[in-house]
């Protein structure tokens, strides 16, 4: 997939159908407008594109709400090709952006891409003020010359709408497996892994530790099963190991900061300290808690990996011997 980091990268002589969103997640919802894109563009004989935003609205005008994205901006480039986007335009979030009319910016996007075809949600709202809508829109297309395809709000079964929002609510609460429905994959976060206290390689359970600014949405505290992704050198793909994941602020040995803690089942031979890894969750085993006991928090941690092997469908792996371990 071609990546244009603004309209001056576009090459001249396009002929396009476009869809426009931050597409954050690429939930499934994005998903239908993305195939929807794609059809129309083979139909026109056009490239599939695109158009997203850097960074996210909300951060520019709200940046009091400290909004974090659900996928990096890396994750949405890889996500939107997947699913058949040829092209990607992202446009840089700035006041010369958000300031032009719905007029100016469809006139823009339009001359540099050939657009024939735009497709979109049918609550699009665009331009200075978000004072473009749906109706705007169509009654440019009649000037400028493509096709609008408009789609209403898109439902599960039963009747929620996909959105970035749920996804969120779902990911505060800690329902991963639901949220994965909504995304169509699992959550993933990605961050630098950093040295901890160690307590993991003590007691048999070396951790891959990532800080709380780690990029992508953090779920609710507790214990879950999900994969580390590492990239190899020259392999064209990551290695998905898979894991047992702690989020929370260690409350067994009165932690403060909040971190999140990746175990490899099986494994204490990997040293990833300085390497940026992805953690992705698949299902939520436990809530987090400080148990009576050190003893008593191992017996737990054994049944968490037992469970994490059980719900991943890899071979039990019990806790490794500490003396063995060589990393995490």
């Amino acid at each position: 997939m071609s990546v244009w980091h603004g309209l001056a990268q576009v090459p001249e002589g396009l002929r396009t159908v476009v869809t426009i969103g931050n597409f954050d997640g690429v939930h499934r919802g994005h998903q239908q407008l993305i195939r929807m894109c794609a059809d129309l563009a083979g139909k026109k004989d056009a490239l599939a594109v695109a158009i997203t935003f850097f960074p996210h609205p909300v951060q520019v005008h709200c940046p009091g709400r400290n909004l974090k994205l659900i996928t990096t901006l890396v994750d949405r480039l890889d996500a939107l090709a997947g699913y058949g986007i040829d092209a990607t335009l992202v446009l840089d979030y700035n006041e010369a952006l958000y300031s032009q009319t719905p007029r100016e910016f469809i006139s823009n996007i339009s001359k540099a891409l050939g657009v024939q075809g735009i497709v979109v949600g049918e609550d699009m709202k665009f331009g200075a003020g978000n004072s473009g809508s749906i109706s705007t829109l169509r009654s440019l297309s009649e000037e400028f010359g493509f096709d609008v395809i408009a789609l209403p709000d898109i439902v599960d079964e039963n009747g929620t709408r996909w959105s970035s929002s749920w996804v969120r609510e779902l990911l505060q609460e800690g329902e991963v497996a639901e949220a994965a429905r909504v995304l169509g994959r699992p959550h993933r976060i990605r961050g630098v892994v950093k040295h901890g206290h160690k307590r993991g390689r003590e007691l048999g359970f070396p951790t891959a530790n990532l800080e709380e600014d780690c990029d992508g949405v953090i779920p609710a505290d507790g214990v879950y099963a999900g994969w580390l992704t590492r990239q190899v050198a020259d392999a064209p793909a990551g290695v998905f190991l898979p894991a047992a994941i702690s989020v929370g602020t260690n409350p067994q040995f009165d932690g403060v900061h909040r971190t999140v803690e990746a175990h490899v089942l099986g494994r204490s031979d990997l040293n990833l300290y300085g390497e940026k890894i992805a953690v992705s969750f698949v299902k939520r085993l436990r809530g987090m808690k400080k148990f009576d006991s050190v003893e008593e928090l191992l017996e737990q941690m054994d049944e968490d990996i037992r469970e994490s092997a059980s719900v991943l469908g890899v071979a039990v792996a019990g806790r490794v011997d500490p003396s063995a371990v060589t990393a995490g």
